[in-house]
């Protein structure tokens, strides 16, 4: 996010001494610079100035990860995949939102998974992509080597590649931290047509600048009680030979993580919340990339929110019927009533997967039923990505397996229980 910041104690010129003020027996001593930056020294970076050497490491052992095998799909179906039947009371308060986390969907540009947590997180990085982790319930602090965030409901979470840092999920709230992880192979950013050719968001843009939390920092080992020189395990997420071509592996550092007395640049994590999304309306329906949030490469990330529909006298709100011709298209459904999937069994919690090749649109009956209707009042997360995606193990456990026949509900034709029969919840 190309925007400057500056935190905390920085030296007037960068790449120059900086040393370590008072009187005590490290008084003098050198802060170690470290540049973190993007696309070999050629797009943002930050500098971050450590206490101690940021490389050093007393120890490693390999991370076994949650299983990231896939499955294609296929044959070819679209799918409702219930996300909410994946964690029972007993295996929330054993997870975290690092490696508690179940692989949804995936392919080589894009993992999405989904966790609900109790327990803090260990200290994480992952070496292969930005992260985009959208808070759907509950509140967390989030700790980073360039300060904190206290996060809830309806947070986006950006977290550049390589950054150091674990979630604490709060315990006094009633709804438990539940998690919903866009992992990428690439960077995660606005889209470029809200930028500006130097970065700045413009005035077409449905948020701005003041729309995004930056980190409170910087911070430090000892302001989260934790003793500086205490040795700590860093669990990172890497390219390898391991199914999705992920592996993981732990170092164990000889002192917290938490040691970066100031930092400036561009690169940094932030948090937007989706209730700060302006929505852009028309007077006949908008098409989805007026709702598009952040992208990735070959992936796009859009929020649908609580907005005023179209207003011409014939006009219909639903989405009309249409073909992803170069994309799947992945909503997850997080409040509201969402109009075009009545009838479906879809829900809060829901993920509908939409797959490139098969054309899609409102259930039976929900166009006629959307005329005159002038409010959707709908929350969803869309990903739409330019190559197909499979399913994870997750995705597997908790696909209805007659979503796909729902379109044929009501018509007299054979659903997946029989004559006329398609399984509904709704």
């Amino acid at each position: 996010m190309a925007h400057y910041q500056a935190v905390g104690s920085i030296p007037p010129k960068r790449h120059t001494q900086h040393r370590r003020p008072g009187r005590g027996p490290k008084a003098g001593e050198l802060y170690y610079e470290e540049l973190m930056g993007e696309e070999g020294f050629s797009s943002d970076s930050s500098l971050l100035y450590h206490r101690n050497i940021p490389s050093t490491i007393v120890a490693s052992r390999v991370w076994e990860l949650p299983d990231q095998s896939t499955t294609p799909n296929h044959p070819l179906l679209p799918r409702h995949l219930k996300l909410h039947d994946l964690f029972d009371a007993k295996a929330t308060r054993a997870a975290d939102v690092v490696t508690g986390r179940r692989l949804v969907l995936g392919n080589g540009d894009v993992r999405i998974s989904y966790v609900v947590a109790a327990q803090p997180s260990p200290w994480y990085r992952n070496g292969i992509g930005d992260e985009c982790v959208y808070v759907e319930r509950g509140k967390a602090s989030v700790e980073t080597v360039f300060g904190s965030f206290e996060v809830g409901e309806g947070d986006y979470v950006i977290i550049p590649r390589a950054t150091t840092h674990r979630w604490i999920p709060k315990r006094s709230t009633k709804d438990p931290l539940r998690a919903y992880c866009i992992e990428a192979n690439s960077h995660i950013a606005p889209p470029k047509r809200y930028l500006s050719k130097y970065g700045q968001l413009l005035e077409h843009a449905p948020y701005c600048e003041r729309d995004l939390r930056q980190p409170v920092g910087p911070l430090l080992a000892e302001d989260v009680g934790a003793d500086p020189d205490e040795q700590t395990d860093v669990y990172i997420k890497h390219r390898g030979n391991g199914p999705g071509g992920v592996v993981g592996t732990v170092h164990t550092l000889p002192c917290h993580p938490l040691d970066v007395v100031g930092w400036d640049g561009c690169l940094y994590p932030y948090v937007f919340n989706v209730r700060d999304f302006e929505p852009i309306t028309g007077r006949i329906h908008q098409p989805p990339p007026v709702h598009q949030v952040f992208e990735g490469w070959n992936f796009v990330i859009c929020n649908f929110v609580p907005r005023k529909v179209d207003y011409h006298p014939l006009a219909i709100p639903v989405p009309y019927y249409h073909s992803n011709v170069d994309s799947d298209e992945i909503m997850f459904y997080v409040d509201g009533d969402y109009e075009a999937r009545k009838g479906s069994g879809i829900g809060k919690g829901s993920i509908s997967v939409h797959p490139g090749g098969h054309p899609h649109g409102p259930q039976p009956g929900a166009t006629e039923g959307s005329i005159g209707v002038e409010r959707f009042d709908e929350l969803a997360v869309m990903v739409d990505t330019f190559r197909p995606l499979d399913l994870g193990e997750a995705g597997l456990a908790v696909d209805d397996g007659v979503y796909a026949m729902s379109w044929s509900q009501g018509l007299g034709r054979p659903g997946p229980g029989g004559a006329g029969g398609v399984h509904s919840e709704g």
